[in-house]
């Protein structure tokens, strides 16, 4: 990411000092090399510039940190803090069975901008609400948890794969007739998060 956006600035700098010698010396668009030096001015590096603005921002939207910065999210990144062994997204965020840096991306990976069609049409409004609109005191998933957001860590994990139940449900589990959730239903529960020690990170 970083090296991303210092090429991005490059990129950008470029185009704009190619821009004001265009401009202020109009005269050079006469010459065959002058007339090369202003498409890529004037597009050939805009476009680039975009194109690589959009990929860092991208990235950028995967983070943590992006997702935890509206504010009506912010109990969700307190329920990951949660010390209390049967909150999921907790346990997983707190014992690194999911990067940190991008927790909410790694187990909701169809969301918004990342998902179909639809999703990202309810992303667009999700921006609109956030900024014009009037944001809801309960936030919900607009369909039910699919499995596959499970399955695609824990799958092949020896403790899954060697549980004598989900051995039992896998066929359903995959399938998405029984919900992860119908045993592992501690999920972000925010409206409990009053009250609940909370998990402080140490480094060394």
């Amino acid at each position: 990411m970083p090296f991303l956006e210092e090429a991005l600035a490059g990129v950008v700098l470029v185009a704009v000092a190619l821009i004001a010698l265009v401009a202020l010396r109009p005269s050079l668009t006469a010459a065959r090399g002058g007339r090369i030096l202003a498409f890529l001015a004037f597009l050939v590096l805009p476009l680039l510039a975009t194109g690589m603005g959009l990929s860092a921002h991208m990235e950028q939207s995967k983070t943590t940190e992006f997702c935890l910065s509206c504010h009506v999210m912010e109990p969700y990144g307190r329920s990951l803090q949660v010390d209390d062994a049967a909150w999921l997204p907790a346990q997983h965020y707190q014992n690194n069975r999911i990067p940190r840096d991008k927790a909410c991306f790694t187990c909701h990976t169809d969301y918004t901008m990342f998902g179909d069609a639809k999703a990202k049409l309810r992303g667009l409004r999700h921006v609109y609400v956030n900024y014009l609109g009037e944001i809801p005191t309960k936030i919900e998933l607009y369909e039910p948890y699919n499995n596959r957001e499970c399955l695609h860590c824990h799958a092949g994990a020896r403790t899954f794969e060697e549980s004598d139940l989900h051995k039992e449900m896998r066929v359903d589990l995959g399938s998405n007739a029984t919900s992860c959730l119908e045993c592992h239903d501690a999920a972000h529960n925010v409206h409990e998060l009053e009250g609940k020690p909370s998990w402080k990170e140490t480094r060394p």
